[in-house]
């Protein structure tokens, strides 16, 4: 689904990602962890292309078969279906939660509504509310699922359950797992064990390099 090959990422003439090499396979969960500053962040900013300087292979499993995407567009890789979900959200405070789930939507827009209101039913309550009026759980439910309403087929996330309250990290997780088993896969920068403790397999990373790897049991 997407194989990652001695990837080097630079913040101009900083390094910060050493021949990175994972893999993650279809409907499979995957939590990177790591210390503030491993480069967990960088890794999926360079996954999708975003804000640095980035070489190495990267190869996806698209609707139309495997492609080299390391010199693809950010915009051309999430519309092969890499979703990305960062730390800060980037949800549009001022629209509301219909509005911020409407401006990622393409074609089936209403089954696709349905679809990520039936994932997330606390948003359902919240439809005409701002999202800057939204609990930092609920606007994190709410950048879930405005990136699922672009159907992407491999889902990155950056700390999804950061600084939520249990009950909602909780609601995040059960998400998470119903993808999971309709064959979405996911790589989830996480360090709240809730999650781990379900994923298929653990990545350690460290000052910017893959230093361990486990299954989960």
């Amino acid at each position: 689904m997407l194989e990652v090959e001695k990837l080097n990422a630079f913040y101009g003439p900083a390094q910060a990602l050493f021949d990175v090499s994972l893999r993650i396979g279809p409907g499979e969960l995957v939590v990177l962890q790591g210390l503030n500053g491993a480069g967990k962040s960088t890794l999926l900013k360079a996954l999708m292309g975003l804000e640095l300087r980035a070489e190495g292979r990267i190869r996806y499993q698209a609707a139309g078969g495997a492609a080299a995407i390391e010199h693809w567009e950010t915009h051309r890789r999430a519309r092969a279906g890499l979703g990305y979900v960062a730390e800060d959200r980037r949800l549009f405070s001022a629209l509301t939660v219909r509005e911020n789930l409407l401006v990622a939507a393409g074609r089936d827009a209403a089954q696709r509504e349905a679809r990520v209101l039936d994932m997330f039913p606390v948003l359902k309550a919240l439809l005409k509310r701002p999202a800057a009026h939204m609990s930092g759980g609920e606007q994190q439910m709410l950048a879930i699922a405005r990136t699922l309403m672009t159907h992407p087929r491999v889902l990155l996330l950056d700390e999804p359950c950061e600084g939520i309250a249990p009950v909602l990290v909780e609601s995040i997780r059960d998400a998470l797992l119903s993808l999971k088993r309709e064959g979405l896969a996911m790589l989830v920068v996480e360090q709240n064990q809730t999650l781990a403790a379900r994923a298929d397999r653990l990545l350690w990373l460290v000052a910017g390099k893959v230093r361990g790897s486990r299954e989960s049991p």
